[in-house]
């Protein structure tokens, strides 16, 4: 149930290969980067996904949906930004927002808050429409109000993309290797801790090194398109099972019906208000995000799993994934450490006094 696209978690990585090779720079590192995942799949290491704790995936998952709820307030409340301020990060999104909430716009927030409502209750009511099909036409049919689209923010075309071989030039590929290197990490280990958040969600068991080469065989082919790198999503793939998604036909689907919006449907497309995406994406972050299983680790878990927990979840709302992930495990290994060492203290001083 696996969906992939590109990520937030990709945004500095790309915006810094580009502005430092060029887009050239960026098609070998996604290339070498498909190599080394499918590498990587091959020799099992897949499996290393198991290795990171559970209270590692649960404070990453609800952080990356806090990430989305505060990465759609602008769109949602209508709030307009300054020429030149486009902020990446999640703290930058959340300063822009609040130094520019008086620009909100009351259109932007019916809209929103009409497509929020349908998604909160159409489940009630309709079993087989999916929530989000619903909304994103009323959305359509409420365009006449004043509110950002598809259209308006961004060029788009119906025209499918060429095949574009790179050029390989040695000097280039060995710059491009350690941000291939990079690419690589990030997306085994986004896409293996979004198949650990599906497996949660419709208890299934993904194939890890399959996933892998997926991936690889994926971002090599996204590259000699024009594509940037990506990796398995949770935010998608959550969508996606929340729609009724529950085997591999569904990324299919998903896929084919990406084309024909593509090729057909662009300009509807482009007619679907940017509150209406906002509110999709709060749904998909309020699914995702976990509070439950949050709320009983910090009632039940040990102090030290508590501690692991909550620095991932802050981490990754602070900076990324990648911080959040490097920090969870060095934080989570050592008080491992630390416990297994009073335990072996534990059992020296009752052998003794035995």
């Amino acid at each position: 149930v696996q969906i992939a696209g590109p990520t937030a978690a990709f945004a500095t990585i790309v915006a810094g290969i580009v502005a430092r090779d060029g887009l050239e720079g960026l098609m070998t590192a996604t290339i070498l980067a498909g190599v080394f995942l499918i590498i990587m799949g091959f020799c099992h290491f897949g499996s290393l996904i198991k290795f990171i704790p559970y209270t590692i995936t649960t404070g990453f998952t609800s952080g990356i949906a806090v990430t989305i709820v505060i990465g759609q307030l602008k769109d949602f409340c209508g709030v307009t930004y300054p020429d030149g301020v486009k902020p990446i990060e999640t703290m930058e999104k959340l300063k822009a927002f609040a130094e520019n909430f008086s620009t909100i716009s009351p259109d932007a927030l019916i809209v929103g808050g009409v497509s929020l409502a349908i998604l909160i209750v159409s489940p009630l009511i309709f079993k087989r429409i999916p929530g989000s099909l619903i909304a994103v036409i009323v959305g359509i049919l409420m365009v006449q109000l004043h509110v950002s689209t598809i259209g308006n923010l961004y060029t788009i075309s119906n025209a499918l993309p060429t095949l574009h071989l790179p050029v390989f030039d040695m000097k280039l590929i060995q710059s491009a290797i350690p941000n291939a290197f990079t690419i690589a990490v990030l997306a085994a280990i986004e896409s293996l801790l979004s198949c650990v958040v599906a497996d949660g969600m419709i208890n299934s068991k993904h194939r890890s090194d399959t996933e892998l080469i997926a991936q690889g065989a994926g971002n090599i082919a996204s590259a000699l398109f024009g594509g940037i790198p990506a990796t398995g999503a949770i935010a998608r793939t959550a969508a996606n099972i929340k729609n009724g998604g529950h085997t591999p036909i569904a990324g299919m689907v998903h896929s084919v019906t990406l084309v024909i919006v593509l090729v057909v449907l662009m300009p509807y497309a482009g007619m679907i208000p940017m509150p209406t995406i906002a509110a999709i994406l709060f749904i998909v972050a309020y699914n995702m995000c976990q509070w439950r299983t949050f709320r009983d680790l910090l009632k039940t878990a040990p102090k030290s799993d508590i501690i692991v927990l909550l620095a991932t979840f802050v981490l990754t709302v602070l900076f990324d994934l990648v911080v959040a992930i490097e920090i969870g495990m060095v934080l989570a290994c050592l008080l491992f450490i630390k416990r297994m060492n009073e335990e072996t203290h534990v059992d020296s001083w009752v052998y003794t006094d035995d």
